[in-house]
């Protein structure tokens, strides 16, 4: 009957999205030129790296990466969400094996999703430097008639 117990649970879980594909996942980072600060936020702890580099993301994580380089312009990147062929397929195993759990911790953990874009590419845009004040323009004296006219 143990056994039974064992094999039955095998199947449930077997379909599922979070035993197929795992819970997280890697986001390659990088960027034109290399070398910009990557500043992660929505992972468990703030990451910092320099491109090109590589995170492992909870699938669940609302990602979003900030690229910053002197004499560049920042940019920040929000990663989306979806729902990607394998991870669908993966939540779908829980219908036909009959796993509600799985498919309960499927959607909590978002194993059925991934991260886009990955990976994710930037291109820096430089400064535009700011420029000097203009001197204010002296007004023009009258100038005189001229004679004969």
């Amino acid at each position: 009957m143990r056994s039974f117990g064992i094999v039955a649970l095998s199947v449930m879980l077997g379909g599922c999205a979070s035993v197929t594909r795992g819970t997280t996942e890697n986001i390659s980072i990088s960027s034109t030129p290399s070398g910009v600060e990557a500043m992660v936020s929505g992972l468990e702890v703030p990451t910092t790296c320099t491109t090109p580099c590589a995170i492992v993301a909870k699938r669940s994580a609302d990602i979003t990466i900030t690229f910053e380089k002197e004499g560049y312009q920042s940019q920040t990147v929000q990663l989306t969400k979806e729902v990607s062929g394998t991870g669908a397929a993966g939540f779908a195993g829980n219908i036909l094996a009959g796993g509600l759990i799985g498919m309960g911790v499927d959607a909590a953990t978002g194993a059925a999703t991934d991260h886009k874009p990955n990976p994710v590419i930037v291109t820096m845009q430089p400064s535009v430097p700011h420029a000097a004040p203009r001197a204010p323009k002296k007004p023009r004296s009258p100038r005189a008639p001229e004679a004969g006219t």
